[in-house]
């Protein structure tokens, strides 16, 4: 699992784009980006060439772990 904190829009971007596709090559199974302005979570499954999309109001389940979920409503992102 791979988590991004957006803090200004390069590395940001960097994130959804060359980071995913090197994550994707390398065999990562799940990568997950949090987005802290838009208060969004996108997962994506590499195994099943899906994403979700999820907001912080969300619990957001791991694919990859079964019965595993963060619950973004108990998380302080300040």
């Amino acid at each position: 699992m791979k988590k991004a904190l957006r803090k200004n829009a390069v590395p940001f971007k960097m994130d959804c784009s060359i980071k995913l596709f090197k994550h994707r090559t390398a065999g990562v199974r799940e990568y997950w980006i949090v987005d802290l302005l838009k208060k969004t979570v996108v997962v994506y499954h590499f195994e099943t060439d899906d994403y979700a999309e999820y907001s912080f109001a969300d619990k957001v389940p791991a694919g990859i772990y079964e019965d595993f979920e963060i619950d973004f409503t108990q998380v302080d992102i300040s």
